[in-house]
């Protein structure tokens, strides 16, 4: 049986502990584009913003593709050395995978960069065979070094009630609590469907993390 001794002690996993639905836009922010994929910020831009905005801990997910990581690291850098106060940036990523036949997307994060456990999921576009399965995306996230995380769970064709146990039984660390359904142009989480989200993880014991999901123009809007 794996050993659940590195994820327990995973440093990210302290952090989205802390995770409210007052955490996002102003704190954490875990599920974020660029235009390394199908964002409209640059890596710099969605820094500025980012710090702006006060950010405290920070990972952007492009959909196949961890190129905007080093670019961003080294601006954030650059703004640390001049006194600025920057985000805690983690890295991330998002996978598409089947789970209980239903298409769905995975956030990584935390994990080791260029590991080659990811590599069918770094290419820009999705996995085919074996490697689309959700618990493959899981295995490999873990030998990674990573954390597993459902995105936005009640978003797709089978409910989350369902999607979530399935999720927690594959060793899924947790899944995103929060999150804007209505994609307003500021963003908060929708009510009912978060809080329901939320209560579900409790009961499996899984971590709750929170993100924009921004593709546009501003980092506190969807």
């Amino acid at each position: 049986m794996e050993s659940l001794g590195p994820r327990n002690s995973h440093p990210l996993r302290s952090v989205l502990e802390r995770v409210t639905p007052e955490s996002c836009p102003s704190s954490f922010n875990f599920h974020c584009h660029t235009t390394c994929s199908d964002g409209s910020l640059r890596p710099d831009e969605l820094g500025q913003q980012a710090i702006a905005l006060g950010l405290e801990h920070l990972a952007v997910t492009d959909h196949h593709s961890t190129q905007a990581f080093r670019p961003l690291q080294q601006w954030l850098a650059e703004q640390q050395q001049q006194g600025i106060p920057v985000p805690q940036l983690w890295s991330g990523m998002e996978i598409s995978c089947l789970l209980e036949g239903c298409l769905v997307h995975v956030l990584a994060l935390g994990f080791e960069l260029d590991h080659a456990a990811l590599a069918p999921y770094s290419t820009g576009q999705s996995a085919v065979g074996d490697a689309l399965r959700a618990g493959e995306v899981r295995q490999r996230i873990h030998a990674a070094g990573g954390l597993a995380l459902l995105a936005h769970p009640g978003r797709y064709r089978l409910s989350f009630q369902r999607l979530i146990p399935a999720a927690a039984a594959l060793g899924f660390d947790g899944a995103e609590a929060y999150y804007d359904y209505e994609m307003q142009a500021q963003w908060r989480p929708t009510p009912l469907v978060c809080e329901s989200v939320a209560e579900l993880l409790e009961k499996h014991a899984l971590l709750r993390s929170c993100g924009t999901d921004t593709h546009g123009l501003e980092l506190c809007g969807r």
